[in-house]
């Protein structure tokens, strides 16, 4: 995969990318496709729930591809007023319009030879649908006021947590410009399919979230239990919260599972919200029991960059024993020979997932 790209573009593995924490199977398979999405020049539409991390996917796509080294502008449509939309989408030379005291640069100009970011892009109104399908299809743009138009020179990445299928259908979203912004889409998965992913996600949260000069505190093996056990409704981003709410409460360095302040049932979603099926105590602690199990199993291979041996002492087990749990929950020691300890990337202070 990395040959679609020349070293001084980006090096790309797909458990490894810049912002974005998790090597769950459903966020890998998301991660493998980074590399075609980010060649392409097309729109992209993202879709998934709330706080799946929609625009750090969109940031990884722009980080991938040859437009890197210029802007990613991200706007939130929903915040855009229906009358001001064309003004600051393509800007205004002065005295276009009441109050246009100076000329403006709009945010296409201003993510000029790099990506424009369209969050929520459902909000959409018609006046605005049709404002934004005439860029799209003539790659040109006219600030309003003026007498010349300008290229757009710019990739555009969409994304909304709404079914634009069904708006569509209804006539509340234009087909056309579903074509035009869905030329490729890719769907960022709940956190209720990657549960692998949740204590890292959390140990990242806490590290993230401590003064640096004390040590982190410790997940209490309850809370961490509690943890894997819940829905997520809110996805990555309510475990963010939970976690920044749990170390404002947490003391003598543990964080427990009052402190996390989950609702009562950890396994329902609310109302009108995505929900697993109810299963059997057997089945639900099987699960839970092997996530840990691969968690556990990620970070001691990681550790110990693959040996199974100095791995399996750290454990407390015999390395045949060690061998034969790897081999059940699919890892290949081979895999771990060359990563990083601390086994997920990160981007600095950002908001990463």
């Amino acid at each position: 995969m990395g040959t679609l790209f020349s070293s001084a573009e980006c090096s790309f593995h797909p458990g490894v990318v810049p912002g974005i924490i998790g090597n769950a199977p459903a966020l890998r398979k998301v991660l493998s496709r980074l590399p075609v999405l980010a060649q392409a020049e097309g729109a992209v539409l993202i879709t998934g729930e709330t706080g799946t991390g929609k625009e750090l996917l969109a940031r990884a796509i722009h980080g991938l591809s040859r437009r890197a080294s210029h802007p990613f502008v991200a706007v939130n449509c929903g915040s855009l007023l229906d009358t001001l939309f064309e003004s600051e989408l393509f800007g205004h030379e002065r005295g276009a319009f009441t109050d246009a005291h100076t000329r403006r640069q709009g945010l296409v100009a201003q993510a000029a030879g790099g990506t424009l970011f369209l969050d929520e892009t459902d909000a959409l109104t018609p006046r605005a649908q049709i404002a934004l399908l005439r860029v799209l299809q003539d790659r040109t743009f006219r600030p309003l006021g003026s007498s010349s138009e300008q290229r757009a020179d710019v990739r555009f990445l969409a994304a909304t947590n709404a079914r634009l299928e069904s708006l569509v259908r209804s006539g509340a979203f234009r087909t056309d410009l579903y074509y035009r912004l869905c030329v490729f889409s890719v769907c960022m998965p709940p956190l209720r399919e990657r549960r692998e992913d949740i204590l890292p996600l959390a140990e990242y949260f806490i590290a993230r979230g401590s003064p640096a000069s004390e040590p982190a505190p410790r997940l209490d093996p309850a809370a961490a239990t509690a943890l894997l056990a819940y829905a997520w409704p809110g996805n990555v981003r309510e475990l963010e919260n939970a976690i920044e709410r749990s170390l404002a409460i947490a003391a003598g360095g543990r964080i427990e599972t009052a402190d996390l302040a989950l609702p009562e049932s950890p396994g329902e979603a609310g109302p009108g919200e995505s929900s697993e099926a109810p299963r059997s105590y057997k089945v639900e602690k099987r699960r839970i029991l092997d996530a840990f199990d691969r968690q556990y199993l990620r970070r001691l291979m990681t550790d110990h960059r693959g040996n199974v041996s100095r791995a399996a002492q750290e454990a407390g087990k015999e390395r045949r024993d060690l061998g034969k749990l790897l081999k059940r929950h699919g890892f290949d020691p081979r895999e771990f020979a060359g990563e990083p300890a601390g086994m997920l990337s990160h981007a600095g202070s950002a908001a990463t997932w």
